[in-house]
């Protein structure tokens, strides 16, 4: 056989290798998305989130429930989800709730590499930023869509 075939079966023999090796948690973890109902006493709140790949449906929250889900990033570093709010008020906000970070990392800073927590109130968006334990003002509501 010669050199050249020798080392096209070889590369592709670690590629495959490389795919079917699961990546651990740490490496490549399992991400957790939650969107919050904390709007005043009585309101409810429209949420529709997505990605380019998935359409999580529409949600009708109560207050103080929330919709969540989790997933893995892509392996090429695309992965991001974005969701449209609106509140009985007609208020609206439309914004990423996730995007791979591959220069800074304001969000998995705030996330804690694995929790994102928006929570929709009376003034507008927050993110909780779980080291801090604190909540920060994101996004304000919008009132025409």
């Amino acid at each position: 056989m010669s050199s050249f075939k020798l080392y096209v079966i070889m590369l592709v023999a670690l590629a495959v290798l490389a795919l079917a090796i699961p990546c651990s948690a740490e490496t490549w973890g399992k991400w957790h998305v939650h969107v919050v109902n904390g709007l005043s006493s009585g309101r409810t709140l429209f949420v529709h989130c997505k990605s380019k790949d998935d359409d999580l449906g529409i949600h009708n929250l109560a207050i103080g429930t929330e919709t969540n889900w989790s997933f893995r990033e892509n392996f090429i570093g695309t992965t991001l989800f974005w969701c449209y709010l609106r509140t009985d008020r007609e208020e609206y906000a439309s914004f990423d709730v996730f995007w791979e970070e591959h220069d800074h990392k304001w969000l998995q800073t705030r996330c804690n590499w694995k929790d994102c927590i928006w929570t929709a109130r009376d003034d507008g968006i927050y993110i909780k930023n779980i080291p801090n334990n604190s909540d920060e003002l994101i996004h304000k509501w919008g009132s025409h869509w």
